[in-house]
C-alpha cells in the first residue's frame, strides 16, 4: 500500500482496485506524506487577504505591495467574483515569493475532477507556492446562490479531499463515496502536488481536517474556543499517525487598527451577525459557549429584526472574535494567538472600514513592523 494511504473502517466505498488498494467496505483516506507535498511550511506566517475588491487589478496591486513589504502569504476568500482560483493563476506572473492560498473553495461548487485539474495547473504556475483550501461554505450560499443541496457537509468535504488527492497522485478515478462519483478520470501525476487544507469549526470537522488534510483553516472563533479547537486538531493529526508539528493551522483574523473601537465593533456586527445566523456558524457559536447569544441571533434573524440579531453580539463577544484597537494592541493579540497554536494569520480588515484604517492595518503587519 502506498505510504500516503491508510484505511479506516467506514462504510461503503469503491476505490481503485486497479491500483491494488483495498476497497470493499472501507473509505480510503489519503494521509499527508510530507515528502510528496509542495507544503514547505515556514511556521508563523502573515498574509494579506484577497481579493482586494471587484477589480482584479486592485488584487494585483495588493499582492505586489505585500511581497515588497515583508508579507509571506496572500490568501483568497472565495465567495464570488472575482473568482479566487482564476485570479490566483493571474498572480503567478506578478509574484515570486508569496505563497498563494484559497480559504476556501466550496466543495459543492466544483467536482473533484475539476478541483484536481485546477490544483494541478496552479501547482505548475506557482510551484511550492499554492495551497488548495477546501470547505463546505454555508447552507445559505450553497442553496440560495448555487442551487446545490447542502447535504452532509463533513462527509462531502472529506470525500472530495480524498478524491482530489488521489487524482493529483496520478491515479485513475474509481470512486462512489456517498453518492460522490468519478470513474475513469486521470491526469499526469505531480511529483510535488499542492497541499490540501480544510476549513473547520467544530470538533468532528477539525479532527477530519487534520487527519485527511495537510492543514486546517479557522475562522470567526471566540478566544475561549481556541484551546479546544487546537486540541481537536492535534487529536486528528495523531489519529492519522502524523507528526503534529507538521500540520499547519491557518486563521482568518478579522482585524482593524482604529481609534474608534465602538464603530469598529458595529462594523463587525453588520458584517458577521448574518454569518452567525446560518446553521453552521450558529451551532459553532453555541459550541464555543455562547448558547444564549446563538439562540437570540436565530430568533432575531427569523423575525427579520436586525437590531436584535446584531445586538446579541455584545462588546465582550466581539472583542473575543475580532481584533480591534491600536497597532500595538492588535499585534499583541495576534502574537498571543500564535503562541497558543495559530501558525498563519490572514490579516482581514473589517468590511466597511475607511481606506485609511485598512491601509494602517496592513502596514502594521508588514515586515518592518511585525515579527510573528
Amino acid at each position: 500500500m502506498p505510504q500516503n494511504v491508510r484505511l479506516l473502517d467506514y462504510q461503503s466505498a469503491t476505490i481503485n482496485p486497479s491500483t491494488k488498494h483495498y476497497f470493499h467496505g472501507y473509505h480510503q483516506e489519503f494521509v499527508m506524506n510530507q515528502s510528496s507535498s509542495q507544503a514547505s511550511v515556514q511556521k508563523r506566517r502573515v498574509a494579506v487577504t484577497l481579493p482586494a475588491g471587484p477589480q482584479v487589478s486592485d488584487t494585483i496591486t495588493r499582492v505586489k505591495w505585500a511581497e515588497a513589504n515583508g508579507y509571506t502569504d496572500a490568501w483568497f476568500a472565495d465567495a464570488g467574483a472575482p473568482d479566487a482560483l482564476t485570479t490566483a493563476a493571474a498572480l503567478a506572473s506578478e509574484t515570486s515569493t508569496l505563497r498563494i492560498g484559497v480559504a476556501v473553495t466550496p466543495v459543492f461548487t466544483r467536482t473533484p475532477a475539476v478541483l484536481a485539474a485546477t490544483a494541478n495547473t496552479l501547482g505548475q504556475l506557482l510551484p511550492g507556492r499554492f495551497v488548495m483550501g477546501l470547505g463546505s461554505s454555508s447552507q445559505t450560499m450553497m442553496e440560495n446562490w448555487h442551487g446545490q443541496e447542502f447535504g452532509k457537509p463533513l462527509t462531502r468535504v472529506k470525500n472530495t479531499a480524498i478524491m482530489v488527492r488521489s487524482i493529483l497522485n496520478g491515479e485513475k478515478s474509481n470512486f462512489d463515496l456517498d453518492g460522490l462519483r468519478s470513474h475513469g478520470y486521470s491526469q499526469a501525476q505531480m511529483d510535488n502536488p499542492p497541499p490540501i487544507y480544510i476549513a473547520a469549526l467544530r470538533s468532528k470537522m477539525i479532527e477530519m481536517a487534520t487527519e485527511v488534510g495537510d492543514g486546517v483553516i479557522f475562522n470567526l472563533w471566540p478566544q475561549r474556543a481556541l484551546p479546544r479547537m487546537i486540541e481537536h486538531a492535534k487529536h486528528g493529526a495523531q489519529n492519522a499517525g502524523k507528526d503534529w508539528t507538521n500540520v499547519e493551522i491557518v486563521n482568518r483574523a478579522m482585524v482593524l487598527i482604529t481609534d474608534d473601537k465602538a464603530s469598529a465593533r458595529d462594523l463587525f456586527r453588520a458584517a458577521f451577525a448574518p454569518y452567525y445566523a446560518t446553521p453552521v456558524y450558529n451551532a459553532f457559536l453555541a459550541w464555543a459557549g455562547f448558547t444564549e447569544a446563538a439562540q437570540t441571533i436565530t430568533e432575531g434573524w427569523a423575525a427579520r429584526d436586525r437590531a436584535k440579531t446584531g445586538g446579541a453580539l455584545s462588546d465582550a463577544m466581539v472583542d473575543e472574535i475580532a481584533v480591534i484597537g491600536s497597532a500595538d494592541e492588535c499585534r499583541e493579540r495576534l502574537i498571543a494567538d500564535m503562541a497558543a497554536g495559530i501558525d498563519t494569520q490572514i490579516i482581514s480588515p473589517l468590511a466597511g472600514a475607511s481606506e485609511a484604517d485598512i491601509e494602517r492595518t496592513f502596514e502594521a503587519f508588514s515586515g518592518n513592523n511585525f515579527t510573528p
